[in-house]
């Protein structure tokens, strides 16, 4: 394989790298925005193309006051939602009022084989101007052989005028083929924002 160089070391001569040369970064894969919808499914493209997908969250704002915003993945895309996850839960906050902080471990966002849906925010208010915005990182989801590691961190506008950072951690406890994953607001309310699809070179 030839070497490309730049004559006088600038990096600016050079106008194509080798073949060879892997870059890495992110390659958008799709965008979908909810305007007071109660699903946001991504179900193709989640295959063994890449070993890790990443979503991003923007504005996600619940239809109803005080809500939790949430996800499952599918092994069957996306008729069923169901795949069996141990996950753990923590957040810190501080309000505005400067009165209220705390960092803690929550048993109750949590899942031990739960087969429902996995909170990823703490309880959004509906205002117009609150929001959840944050990512979640799904790793080697094609694989029939692990189990399926997630995590994500998010900041959420939380009701009563906090800022609440929380970060959810765990697996989907199967080895079949994760192909779809969706997200929704609890109770099944509407909601609207903006979730984008990265696949990871």
């Amino acid at each position: 394989m030839a070497i490309r160089t730049a004559n006088n070391q600038s990096l600016t001569e050079i106008t194509a790298f080798p073949s060879a040369v892997a870059l890495g970064g992110l390659v958008l894969l799709e965008t979908i925005t909810a305007s007071g919808d109660a699903t946001i499914s991504f179900t193709s493209g989640i295959d063994s193309t890449y070993k890790e997908y990443i979503f991003k969250f923007y504005d996600l704002n619940p239809a109803d006051d005080d809500k939790k915003l949430q996800f499952n993945l599918s092994v069957d895309s996306g008729d069923n939602y169901n795949v069996a996850k141990t996950t753990t839960w923590f957040s810190a906050y501080h309000n505005e009022a400067d009165t209220s902080t705390s960092f803690a471990y929550h048993t109750g966002g949590d899942l031990a084989q739960g087969t429902g849906a996995q909170y990823f925010t703490e309880s959004a208010g509906n205002g117009a101007d609150e929001s959840a915005v944050g990512y979640l990182h799904l790793f080697n989801p094609s694989s029939t052989t692990f189990v399926k590691h997630f995590f994500s961190r998010v900041s959420t506008y939380y009701t009563s005028d906090y800022a609440f950072d929380t970060f959810v951690g765990g697996y989907g406890n199967t080895t079949s083929a994760v192909d779809a994953i969706q997200f929704s607001e609890e109770s099944g309310g509407n909601f609207d924002g903006t979730i984008k699809m990265y696949g990871v070179t």
